[in-house]
């Protein structure tokens, strides 16, 4: 593909999006309807919205470089865990939703609950997790575009956030929910037509089978020998980042407070049936790369390798449509996380922001996140599969206390606030060394401590008589 052909697509994407979006109705621009849709979206549009928010950058390439380096136990070690988040997610959900009908995030339930000071603490895992994953979109998006097209890495990075940007600007939730919709219905359908292709032109299923003990060859068993390795370095990391990722994520809540009434749990249950769709295809684009031993460089671009390698040339184009629905459908959704949190949370405590609608502030936060996350993506040497090991751990430190908050397990708000201060200032940092310098055991007690600190300390350390 020329750097024509990827202009002509980002261009045909962007006239896609802004005619789905011209049939919103704009309405007034109320903190109700611009953050939480007036809480009226069915359960079925929900569903697709909530899948294709989960299908982030790491879903779109890492499935598909496990498959390829890790064999079938770094696909168990993805998919698992990705889809039985959003099983359990949709039980809290539920509950939470039947506790607090009204609410807007779970950062300011949790400020009404305890105190200010966990409040600041949320509102950092918040800000901090939706800053780095929108720039994991971004570099994602751009160093695909870049290799496959030649357009310019740091030019690409501001195009596919302003994309995103332009719609959900001009009509909030609304906007980003019915977008996400097409653009779930549009993955699936691609990646339908694409398994074929790989089967036919592949090697079957000889090549698929070879596949499922990666390129090497040398994955057999979860727990013995480099499939070990997997387990302990890739695995239980990866297993606590995404059971924790939908608990400390706005994205989510913020649909949780925008579904009708009764509705949230079967649109989290089909949300979570759809989803796997996604990396399970993907993986099998990987496992036929590696049967069929692929010499592909950068591992993170197997999914495009394969497909180059199997499918007709004219399924590219589609593909990279795809990708970009992937990649766009969650940016757009982090746009609106942060927008909701600062038109609410922050309006209600930083004195400056009273002075201007809510929806103003909101409109504020989502142009510099946009500039934020474009000003990351852009630093060199940046990978992908980092970014999301990080920021998973991060939402590890709220996990537990945000569990225990919803199921009403008794914590103290001193033990809140240094059990979570705890989790981000040292277990963060722990993972974050091990994850640099590859030692395994630094990964794994990194995310352990992360994310058993803050629960722990919540509940054991009791409040002073005197409350802080």
């Amino acid at each position: 593909m020329t750097q024509t052909h990827g202009a002509l697509l980002l261009l045909f994407y962007f006239i896609a999006v802004t005619f789905i979006t011209k049939f919103i109705r704009k309405g007034n621009q109320s903190k109700l309807n611009y953050l939480v849709a007036n809480r009226n979206i069915p359960w079925w549009m929900a569903a697709f919205s909530l899948a294709a928010t989960w299908v982030w950058a790491p879903a779109m390439f890492v499935a598909s470089e496990k498959a390829y380096t890790a064999g079938w136990v770094g696909v168990f070690w993805f998919v698992v865990p990705n889809v039985l988040t959003l099983v359990i997610f949709a039980y809290f959900a539920t509950w939470m939703r039947d506790k607090y009908p009204h609410g807007w995030t779970f950062s300011d339930y949790i400020r009404t609950k305890f105190s200010n000071r966990t409040h600041n603490l949320y509102l950092v895992e918040s800000f901090g997790l939706q800053i780095l994953s929108f720039a994991v979109q971004l570099l994602a998006g751009a160093t695909i575009m870049w290799k496959i097209t030649g357009l310019p890495f740091a030019l690409t990075t501001v195009i596919l956030a302003v994309i995103p940007l332009a719609y959900t600007y001009t009509r909030g939730i609304k906007a980003s929910i019915l977008t996400d919709y097409w653009q779930m219905l549009w993955i699936v359908i691609v990646l339908l037509i694409g398994l074929p292709f790989m089967f036919m032109n592949g090697g079957g299923y000889e090549s698929l089978l070879e596949g499922l003990a990666g390129k090497a060859g040398d994955i057999q068993g979860m727990f013995t020998g480099k499939g070990l390795a997997v387990t302990l370095a890739f695995g239980i990391p990866t297993t606590i980042g995404l059971l924790s990722g939908t608990f400390g994520d706005q994205m989510f809540w913020q649909r949780v407070w925008s579904i009708r009434e009764g509705q949230v749990k079967k649109a989290m249950l089909w949300a979570a049936a759809i989803f796997a769709v996604v990396p399970l295809s993907l993986a099998v684009f990987g496992f036929f790369a590696a049967g069929k031993g692929l010499d592909i460089t950068d591992t993170q671009l197997v999914n495009v390798g394969a497909v180059m390698a199997f499918a007709p040339k004219w399924f590219l184009y589609l593909f990279m449509v795809m990708i970009l629905s992937g990649l766009i459908s969650t940016v757009d959704s982090i746009i609106c996380a942060v927008s909701s949190v600062s038109g609410h949370d922050l309006v209600k405590r930083v004195e400056g922001f009273r002075r201007w609608s809510p929806v103003q502030v909101a409109k504020f936060s989502m142009v510099a996140v946009t500039f934020l996350a474009i000003t990351i993506a852009n630093i060199p040497g940046l990978k992908i599969l980092h970014l999301f090991l990080i920021y998973g751990t991060l939402r590890a430190s709220v996990m537990l206390p945000t569990a225990f908050a919803i199921k009403g397990i008794k914590m103290s708000e001193r033990g809140l606030f240094y059990g979570l201060l705890t989790s981000i200032t040292i277990g963060l940092p722990i993972f974050a060394i091990g994850n640099f310098s590859g030692n395994t055991t630094l990964i794994v007690a990194g995310s352990l401590f992360t994310i058993l600190a803050s629960g722990l300390l919540s509940t054991t350390i009791k409040d002073e008589a005197c409350k802080v």
